[in-house]
């Protein structure tokens, strides 16, 4: 094969190893570094695509020659690395942009800082039932650009994240859902939150008139960028397509009478709350971005209403583990901010043992207050670091602090009485002792059915 042109592969997880594998397959020398240690079975695919890699360290030499970086997601933008590759001028991009270079097919993005797992998911389920050829990717499922190596998908339903967003400039959404923007990940974008919001909204860059945005009305954040970007009145603008429960709208979804209904230009689609799988107010807002994206693909009504009726949820998101003595055990470990954790606690109907705590993104905890003192009888924080929670909430319920799942769920078990509730909703990354929200949410599940 003729190499002409080098792309190197910075860190080696699910994103980087298939975005190695697209950029081997499309001609280009492939060279995959990560300042970690690579995975077997990731060492394993790239021996047998015989793509070079190097673990533990960045060798900068092999970066200076490079046409293009492929950035995986979590390597934040003040990493020395990437410092280095700017000072060279050479193009950082992430695995979704270069994937999409690579397909026609049709894309369906979804972003927010919550709902954004479960809306994706419901809309992957509903396309599937459809009929269609669909890819799930982005930042949930399979790498997009191994799919896109391997597969030959018409449509992506693709979760992205504000790290993936930020390394896309030429992609464009035919689909854009956005659920809603509240203050996460503020240690990467400078503690300001209006580098988040730019984040966030790269998502409908590049749409056309051809193009769909769907958003939460009610959302002061979106309605400000709507404004401010003056979406509705330039010229080629997208079809603009809000959700709401607390307004009738002309054009969009929203809730009347305990019924939901969308109005998407000649279609009218209805639907009893009551006979949504999921329930609770956030999970009417996801079933509502589900219903509108599938109305603007022509899905028929029957196939939408049996999908929003079956859906099962997604692991880790308010996801009921066991009933142990009258009392529920809830996985919510994919809450990593407080907005999440907010919806968690809201709907919450008995008394609560709320399990928080972890790595602290630049939290404001204030939004939760009146949810705390109306609702959480004791607070386990489970964290090495637990000084902000306590001062938080120290004069709102009492709090028992702890270093190990374990401990936590022998502290839930002690203190709860009948008819009460232990919640998982941690507000916080998981990273100061757990791998990953998986696997903090899988020691939960694990530990409840050891009581």
């Amino acid at each position: 094969m003729n190499f002409s042109k080098k792309i190197v592969v910075l860190g080696a997880g699910e994103s980087g190893v298939g975005s190695a594998i697209l950029a081997k397959k499309q001609g280009f020398e492939v060279f995959v570094s990560d300042k970690g240690a690579i995975k077997d079975k990731y060492k394993q695919v790239l021996e047998k695509q015989q793509i070079r890699w190097e673990e533990s360290v960045h060798s900068l030499s092999e970066m200076e020659n490079a046409y293009e970086i492929i950035k995986s997601p979590g390597i934040p933008e003040k990493a020395e690395i990437i410092k280095f590759l700017k000072e060279k001028k050479i193009p950082i991009i992430s695995e979704i942009e270069f994937a999409s270079r690579y397909t026609r097919a049709k894309m369906i993005c979804i972003s927010g800082s919550n709902g954004k797992t479960t809306t994706t998911s419901l809309i992957y389920e509903l396309f599937k039932n459809a009929g269609f050829n669909v890819g799930l990717a982005g930042n949930i499922g399979k790498s997009f650009a191994w799919q896109v190596a391997e597969n030959e998908f018409d449509y992506y339903v693709l979760e992205l994240s504000s790290f993936q967003l930020d390394g896309m400039y030429q992609f464009k959404a035919d689909v854009a859902v956005l659920m809603n923007i509240t203050p996460d990940h503020l240690d990467r974008y400078e503690y300001n939150f209006q580098n988040y919001i730019d984040s966030k909204m790269r998502i409908v860059q590049n749409m056309d008139k051809n193009g769909v945005f769907i958003f939460w009305n009610e959302d002061p954040i979106i309605q400000t960028e709507i404004e401010k970007r003056n979406f509705k009145n330039r010229e080629n603008a997208s079809i603009l397509v809000p959700f709401s429960d607390e307004k009738i709208l002309e054009t969009g979804a929203f809730v009347e009478n305990k019924e939901i209904k969308i109005l998407y230009k000649n279609t009218e689609f209805t639907m009893l709350q009551q006979d949504l799988a999921l329930t609770g107010r956030h999970n009417t807002y996801n079933s509502m971005a589900a219903a509108a994206t599938g109305l603007a693909f022509g899905i028929t009504k029957k196939i939408i209403r049996e999908s929003l009726s079956r859906f099962e949820g997604v692991p880790h998101r308010l996801e009921n583990v066991l009933k142990i003595k009258d009392v529920l055990y809830i996985n919510d470990s994919k809450s990593t901010n407080v907005n999440s954790a907010w919806y968690a606690l809201e709907s919450m109907k008995t008394p609560v043992i709320w399990i928080a705590g972890g790595v602290d993104k630049g939290n404001d905890y204030s939004m939760l207050h009146e949810l705390v003192q109306k609702k959480v009888k004791l607070l386990i924080c489970l964290g090495i670091d637990n000084d902000k929670l306590n001062q938080e909430f120290k004069e709102m319920t009492k709090i028992v602090n702890v270093l190990s799942m374990e401990k936590a769920l022998k502290a839930a078990y002690f203190y709860a009485e009948k008819g009460d509730t232990v919640l998982l909703s941690p507000a916080c990354a998981s990273f100061d002792l757990f791998e990953n929200y998986e696997d903090r949410g899988n020691q939960f599940r694990e530990g409840v059915r050891k009581l």
